[in-house]
């Protein structure tokens, strides 16, 4: 534990994902990645922490990697995402892989912090109530808030980013597109974090399919199981915004984890998946891409937060 008071603290299930991950044979040969940690790798610190409260710059520079913490009631539940570096992109034997995942590029990261989910419908209406966002879904009732926003433009989810930043006073963003595949592959090497195939999301997406409301501990996504970071629905029902332009390829991008902002910015990429998409489209490296102002019924949005170093 880290001497943060006051805490909230639900227990996880940290067992589970633990015997997912080793029954799936989810890959870390990339020697970069060997030595980061994984959600059961934190024991007793493996624990919600929900101050409801924005950290102080004690606080935040306390963090560890894997910590969970959440700065108001309304806000994203984040967790720290360990520093490190990894190969972005996809090899050209890949299945499913396009040439606009290449060329195989290393990037290396400063820690940051990532929702743990896609920002729900109650998150996003406290930005419409906040007078922070324009866009009113026009699904959200008193029972569903849990489920992720969607139909959302980039626009619309830079509005969402820039109102948490002055509601909290805390440097909320999108992620970049290296952060979101960095998250996404949690130190494996694999096309899914779990491996090679897509059979066991499908697997969740039949459990999840007669949910109609959350179980009383945890929102729905949670009965879904997290990657090895302990963050869900990296490969999707929704796709999240980046804030990178569209570039065809990965000649010239960052190498530092920025977002690549450079030239033609008509089109933002988006990273995910959507359950009206292939498999193949839901891949750790594979990536599409909307004009700012295009709505779509599988995009939402997932915050990051830069913390101090």
């Amino acid at each position: 534990m880290n001497g943060f008071a006051p805490r909230l603290l639900v227990l996880l299930a940290p067992l589970m994902i633990q015997v997912h991950v080793a029954s799936v044979g989810a890959q870390t040969s990339d020697q970069s990645m060997q030595a980061l940690p994984t959600l059961t790798d934190k024991g007793a610190s493996a624990l919600d922490l929900r101050l409801l409260r924005p950290l102080s710059r004690s606080e935040e520079k306390a963090l560890l990697p894997l910590d969970p913490f959440k700065e108001c009631d309304r806000c994203p539940a984040m967790i720290v995402v360990p520093g490190g570096s990894f190969t972005m992109g996809a090899s050209a034997d890949e299945s499913g892989s396009t040439a606009d995942e290449r060329p195989q590029h290393q990037v290396t990261f400063s820690r940051f912090a990532v929702g743990r989910f896609p920002v729900s419908l109650d998150e996003w209406n406290a930005c419409v109530i906040g007078k922070g966002c324009s866009f009113r879904p026009s699904d959200a009732t008193a029972s569903n808030g849990w489920k992720p926003v969607t139909n959302i433009q980039w626009i619309e989810a830079k509005e969402y980013v820039e109102w948490l930043s002055r509601a909290t006073g805390r440097p909320y963003r999108l992620l970049s597109e290296s952060e979101r595949e960095y998250v996404a592959r949690a130190g494996t090497t694999t096309p899914f974090w779990w491996g090679d195939s897509f059979a066991i999301d499908q697997v969740e997406e039949r459990q999840l399919a007669g949910t109609s409301s959350p179980p009383p501990t945890m929102s729905a996504f949670e009965t879904s199981l997290p990657n090895p970071w302990g963050v869900y629905e990296v490969h999707g029902r929704v796709y999240d915004w980046v804030e990178d332009c569209w570039h065809d390829t990965y000649q010239g991008a960052p190498t530092d984890g920025s977002a690549w902002i450079e030239d033609d910015c008509s089109r933002h990429v988006l990273r995910g998946g959507s359950l009206s998409r292939a498999a193949q489209t839901r891949r750790a490296a594979a990536r599409i891409w909307f004009g700012p102002s295009n709505r779509m019924h599988y995009m939402s949005v997932r915050v990051a937060r830069t913390l101090q170093r």
